[in-house]
């Protein structure tokens, strides 16, 4: 049963029912209006099996970054539209299970359902083969992601997060200079610098104040990450 969605997944179930349990829409017990078991259930438990094994990791990878950075990098892995991504290159639409309703009304491409049978399909690993098996399985799925943040941690709000570090350490505010503007009007470079307790932390170029601003403290995160990590 599912024979090649299984050798696609790289993990054969001991429990094919499980498997199957997964791939079983709500729609189906709508449909039929009788109780009937769903991957509801699963995609609660692989939530929480997705988050653990995520948070694990960034917590390991990342011994620099703190609470807020390495909550933002956890949700851009497990939003909907990345999980739906997942499920996509796994195949699992055209495996799923679905009424007649939401079959013809594209429930098969549809992100929700998508995202949610990836979360079940966790759930469904870690009761067939236990922590180690769900853990190995969401690594493998990962990958590359880490690979991105390892290159460029995710920081939506670079001065936010250099201001919350900085602060941790003293009451002092970071603060930001424009160290020139060249070029003609329509097409200005500006170079921003950011300090703190009086010595220059980092310089930052940009298309607008505020951009130069961003990449100063982007710059600044990421030397002050670094002398942590060496321990200066």
């Amino acid at each position: 049963m599912h024979t090649e969605l299984q050798d696609h997944l790289g993990y054969s179930f001991n429990d094919p029912a499980l498997l199957r349990l997964a791939l079983t829409h709500p729609s189906v017990a709508h449909e039929k209006g009788a109780p009937l078991q769903t991957n509801q259930r699963l995609e609660f438990l692989g939530d929480a099996v997705l988050q653990l094994v995520l948070t694990r990791e960034l917590y390991e990878k990342f011994p620099a970054f703190g609470e807020g950075p390495l909550t933002k990098a956890r949700a851009k892995l497990v939003n909907r539209r990345t999980l739906a991504e997942h499920a996509r290159r796994l195949g699992l639409g055209r495996e799923l299970i679905l009424s007649k309703g939401e079959e013809m009304h594209g429930g098969r491409e549809r992100a929700s359902a998508l995202a949610d049978t990836f979360e079940a399909l966790m759930g469904a690993i870690f009761l067939d083969g236990g922590f180690d098996a769900a853990s190995d399985f969401v690594l493998r799925q990962f990958l590359p992601a880490f690979g991105e943040l390892s290159a460029l941690p995710i920081l939506e709000n670079p001065k936010g997060e250099l201001q919350e570090l900085l602060q941790s350490l003293s009451p002092e505010a970071p603060r930001y200079h424009v160290a020139s503007a060249t070029g003609p009007d329509h097409d200005r470079i500006f170079e921003c610098t950011v300090h703190h307790a009086g010595s220059e932390l980092a310089r930052g170029t940009g298309k607008s104040k505020k951009a130069a601003e961003s990449e100063a403290a982007n710059a600044a995160l990421r030397k002050l990450r670094q002398r942590k990590e060496v321990g200066v």
